[in-house]
């Protein structure tokens, strides 16, 4: 019989879609795994529960307000409490042999550069990390020797059926995609989505940004540059196919005509389970796929003029520099107001790409220089307003 080693883990962003599905694999098998860290934006009583189940040594809550109330939920536990930024960063530079970088957003950079930085294994959930910050990033895993596993169903699907021994015999990635809940919706149906629409994907479960991002196809286009730095692959390798049974999560083309796809049911605890498991593969609760059941698989090419968003990450990937920061940052903050009522479904792409035609893409160069633009960029993005047709 082999003895497994006990897996010290942190996870980045707990409480969120990724982290609760990282904590329901945990679980299914407590004694492979200890508990390092934890951290949250501002759900304090949510994760408390969790510290209090899996005992981590130390737990993080971005909000200095909340802090208080998870000091208070904590009381006479041996766990170590803290708030703010700078905790959060703690929690990723502290001794995990496994970190699940979970935190939505440009946010979730720096505490994921931390693990980075001593050569952790980084499941990466967080694909604005590659977005805003790729070419640091990815020099940076090379520099420190860290183990980088994409979790996003796409990326993890190439990874798992990408020769990298030999990437010169790779034509083309193919990246799929649902197509999100307006797939098959016109311009002008799309002029009056709601929130609780836009957040309704059809197979997936994940948390609001990523569902809106998903609706506006956005997030194809962000995965579009996730997949460049993680590959080594210009854009014009890859693509993007709407597969709406969301079945397929990906392909890899080689030269010789073969194309290589990974396969599953809709169940983002698949991508985290071959990380978690990393380089073993361990048991997963997704619905095993049946495929004679499902009958039938459809393919479609996406349209870039009901959603632009595709293009117009196309267009900042090509122009490069801080464009991608830019496209980011302006997206977070449009996605947001979107979500307050500031701002229409469609006014989304629009403030992007009118925040990306204020800054014209220039040269940066490091840590501090990448988080200026971000900053500049949201405060553009929140000015800006919206056009005609914004929410009444």
């Amino acid at each position: 019989m082999v003895t497994r080693a006990v897996r010290s883990v942190t996870i980045l962003g707990s409480t969120g879609s990724v982290g609760e599905s990282t904590i329901d694999l945990l679980n299914r098998d407590p004694n492979r795994y200890r508990v390092v860290a934890l951290t949250a934006q501002k759900n304090a009583e949510k994760l408390a529960a969790q510290a209090k189940h899996l005992k981590p040594e130390f737990v993080a809550i971005a909000d200095d307000a909340a802090y208080a109330e998870l000091k208070d939920l904590l009381s006479g536990t041996n766990i170590c409490v803290a708030a703010g930024s700078d905790s959060i960063c703690e929690a990723g530079a502290m001794n995990a042999e496994w970190v699940m970088a979970a935190i939505v957003g440009a946010a979730g950079l720096k505490p994921t550069l931390q693990a980075v930085g001593r050569g952790a294994i980084v499941a990466l959930a967080n694909k604005e990390c590659l977005v805003c910050a790729g070419d640091m990033f990815m020099a940076d895993v090379a520099k420190y020797k860290a183990t980088l596993l994409p979790v996003d169903s796409e990326h993890n699907a190439i990874f798992q059926v990408f020769d990298f021994a030999q990437p010169d015999q790779v034509r083309r990635i193919v990246l799929t995609c649902s197509g999100g809940p307006f797939r098959t919706w016109s311009r002008t149906e799309m002029m009056r989505v709601t929130p609780a629409q836009a957040m309704a994907h059809p197979n997936w479960s994940m948390g609001r940004k990523v569902s809106i991002d998903s609706a506006t196809m956005m997030n194809k286009g962000l995965e579009v540059i996730e997949a460049h730095h993680l590959f080594g692959l210009g854009q014009d390798k890859i693509d993007i196919v709407l597969h709406p049974q969301s079945v397929v999560h990906s392909m890899v083309e080689y030269k010789d005509g073969s194309v290589l796809a990974q396969m599953g049911s809709p169940d983002m605890r698949t991508p985290i389970a071959y990380a978690l498991g990393w380089p073993n593969r361990i048991d997963a609760p997704a619905e095993r796929l049946d495929l004679a059941k499902l009958g039938t698989l459809t393919f479609e090419q996406p349209d870039p003029i009901r959603f632009p968003a595709l293009s117009l990450a196309r267009d900042a990937l090509k122009a490069g520099g801080s464009a991608p920061t830019i496209l980011n940052a302006a997206n977070e903050v449009a996605v947001g107001r979107f979500i307050a009522g500031e701002i229409a479904f469609l006014d989304i792409v629009t403030i992007v790409e009118r925040a990306l035609a204020m800054a014209p893409a220039c040269a940066m160069s490091g840590l501090d220089e990448i988080l200026a633009t971000d900053a500049e960029a949201r405060r553009v993005a929140q000015s800006l307003k919206p056009l005609s047709y914004a929410a009444e």
